[in-house]
């Protein structure tokens, strides 16, 4: 069987290094600009994470190339590629009966579409499957085991990915019907993950980070329950789970832009100074434009959004946040 990686970036080459004994081709493709000399010529990348793939692994920018005899292929780009990607997929040929899993965590701006959405827009008969969950790159590279989910409204193209995907001890996967719920709880605890980094920063304490999370993820069930989300699903892998790990770990991307706009820095040089894409910047954007859409309140999301596009202080988002009108707490799933 032959995999195929789409972005070369440190998640894409991580899954092409964990899954390496489970297909006997596995090919990585990227833009030419995006595959560095390391790379192409060693099969390696040290930046922003080591990464040394098996001899076997192909590494191409020919995109016909890449997905021919490809039974599963991996989108793994930034939120903002995955439009431009598929269509470049449509021109390749992907077939009907490729299964395309996509694990790009986000929201599209501005038209605030979930990712499956978008692919549906471009390839509207692809196999489509969504795999999200704890997936912290650096972790898996440690050999430290985690569990994903992966969701379809093709039940035997999930249960197909949860075979070929699944690595013994390290890399558990369940399958889920409800592809609304797995895709926004990953693509929404971005935004608290960053709130969670903002909190660390400012030495507020655990209490305070237990506040955060419980009231971050009330927002994430009441936007994702008023998009038709099944509330059980954002209590599970992709979403608690994710919110977890990614609001807890320095090695999350969007934990660590929050700390750094917790020591005052502006998002422009945090951005620079990362070098890596952090979903959850846009996602703040996003989130808080699909809540006014819909009506609903998500403060903990505003302060962020703030936080990021704004020039107002780490003090004046805490003011903000401890100081709103006082309510009963059983509403938090529906205002």
């Amino acid at each position: 069987m032959k995999l195929t990686v789409l972005g070369p970036g440190c998640w894409g080459l991580t899954l092409a290094w964990l899954l390496n004994n489970n297909f006997e081709q596995i090919t990585v493709w990227g833009r030419k600009e995006d595959i560095t000399d390391e790379l192409r010529t060693y099969k390696r990348t040290t930046k922003p994470l080591t990464v040394q793939l098996d001899n076997k692994v192909q590494i191409t920018d020919n995109l016909k190339k890449a997905i021919d005899g490809a039974e599963i292929i991996l989108l793994v780009v930034a939120t903002s590629g995955i439009r431009p990607v598929c269509k470049q997929l449509r021109e390749a040929g992907l077939k009907d009966n490729q299964i395309l899993v996509n694990l790009s965590k986000g929201l599209e701006l501005p038209t605030l579409k979930r990712m499956s959405e978008v692919i549906k827009d471009e390839l509207p008969d692809s196999k489509l499957v969504i795999l999200s969950g704890p997936t912290l790159a650096k972790e898996i590279l440690n050999g430290c085991p985690t569990a994903a989910s992966v969701a379809s409204e093709d039940m035997n193209a999930a249960e197909f990915v949860q075979k070929h995907l699944s690595v013994a001890s390290k890399f558990r996967l369940y399958t889920n019907s409800d592809v609304i719920g797995v895709e926004l709880g990953g693509s929404l605890k971005n935004v608290i993950a960053i709130a969670s980094g903002f909190a660390d920063a400012m030495k507020l304490g655990d209490n305070c980070r237990g506040a955060l999370l419980t009231r971050g993820m009330a927002e994430i069930v009441r936007v994702s329950m008023a998009l038709g989300a099944n509330p059980s699903t954002l209590y599970g892998l992709s979403g608690m789970g994710d919110l977890i790990a990614t609001c807890s770990s320095p090695f999350s991307r969007n934990f660590t832009v929050g700390s750094m706009l917790g020591q005052g820095k502006k998002i422009d040089d945090i951005l620079n100074e990362l070098g890596s894409v952090a979903e959850g910047v846009k996602t703040s954007k996003a989130l808080c434009e699909l809540a006014d859409k819909l009506g609903l309140e998500v403060p903990v999301s505003s302060a962020i959004y703030e936080a990021v596009y704004t020039d107002i202080t780490p003090n004046e988002v805490l003011n903000k946040l401890m100081n709103r009108k006082l309510k009963q707490e059983d509403e938090y799933t529906l205002k």
